[in-house]
């Protein structure tokens, strides 16, 4: 039977990253003003501890640091999360440093458009971030929410530069510390939620991938996979310190070797059952990003039929959406909802 809920949630990956350079405030403000419930932004530390939106802590290909002669000396290799990486990496900048730098589309091939406005936004702080999200919210008259996620938590928390405490910090002083505030933070590591269930009231993600393992379980010695947690045991376990989970698609609805969509599976009934909330990732429009079921001509740039993929996993019951165009699961959303039967919201 189809179960459709009755609030889905659109959340804006990093903005409206199909539309303006990921996470910067432009992209945000865009994604808000296309219908987004939640926008997200991925956070990492500067040398001086201040949290900024980037989709990791090594900034090459996300800003114009490498064109920069006065940051030459910063470049290095470093080891995140047992992967060697060399770059520039945005724990080696002050945020005044940062604030010289200019953001870069990260998949210029791909999004030439957005590559246009290369060179003109600055990257944001999380504080900067949740302001734009209460202001915008104040002045439509409805809630948008935040959904950070702490990027290597693990790494961060090494060199001495934990992001649990500047996060939280930060919703204190917004007065967005408490349960029912609209926030959600999520990550991929499991022992910094369990670590937050200690600071913060604000509702917690456990982030799973199809495949590999949390980058804390592979440093415990625990050879629970992303897999593993997914199983109902791993979800019941996850209930314990989370309100949902946010899987990979491939999570729920497998693909064949040749990229076409199998049956769904249980998993987002076993997370309903555990009583966890589900939020898919990531939805792009794209024919590269999407099966080949619902790709349209052969061009693997040109826009697919991303409204069949949105239909497919609403019905498969997932509670939100993570999405770089978020007016189009805005438009399916609507569509669907008019015509399905609903479920209790979770």
């Amino acid at each position: 039977m189809t179960h459709v809920s009755t609030t889905p949630l659109v959340i804006a990956h990093r903005g409206a990253s199909g539309y303006r350079p990921e996470h910067t405030l432009e992209a945000y403000r865009l994604a808000i003003r296309l219908g987004a419930d939640f926008i997200e932004p991925d956070l990492v530390a500067t040398r001086d501890g201040v949290l900024v939106a980037r989709h990791e802590n090594e900034i090459s290909g996300t800003t114009d640091v490498a064109r920069r002669p006065e940051f030459a000396d910063r470049h290095t290799t470093k080891a995140i999360d047992g992967i060697a990486v060399t770059g520039w990496f945005t724990e080696d900048f002050t945020l005044d440093e940062l604030r010289t730098l200019r953001a870069a589309e990260r998949l210029p091939a791909v999004r030439p458009q957005n590559a246009l406005f290369d060179g003109s936004l600055e990257i944001p702080t999380f504080d900067e971030v949740v302001g734009l999200a209460l202001a915008e919210g104040r002045r439509l008259g409805r809630p948008i929410g935040v959904y950070p996620e702490t990027k290597h938590p693990s790494y961060f928390a090494s060199i001495g530069l934990s992001l649990e405490e500047p996060l939280v910090t930060t919703l204190r002083g917004h007065g967005l510390d408490r349960r029912d505030a609209p926030v959600f933070i999520q990550s991929f590591e499991t022992a910094n939620l369990r670590r937050l269930t200690q600071l913060t009231d604000v509702r917690l993600i456990q982030l799973l991938d199809s495949r590999g393992r949390p980058w804390d379980h592979t440093v415990a010695g625990d050879e629970r996979s992303y897999r593993d947690l997914a199983t109902p045991a791993g979800l019941a376990s996850i209930a314990g310190y989370a309100h949902g989970i946010g899987p990979d698609k491939n999570l729920l609805v497998p693909r064949s070797a040749t990229g076409r969509l199998l049956a769904a599976n249980a998993v987002v009934h076993n997370a309903h059952e555990a009583g966890l909330a589900v939020h898919a990732w990531t939805f792009r429009a794209e024919n590269r990003f999407l099966p080949l079921d619902f790709r349209v001509g052969t061009d693997p740039d040109a826009r697919g039929d991303i409204v069949a993929e949105y239909e497919l996993f609403l019905r498969v019951g997932v509670d939100g959406m993570f999405t770089d165009h978020p007016d189009t699961a805005v438009a399916a959303r609507a569509g669907l909802l008019s015509e399905a039967p609903a479920r209790s919201a979770r």
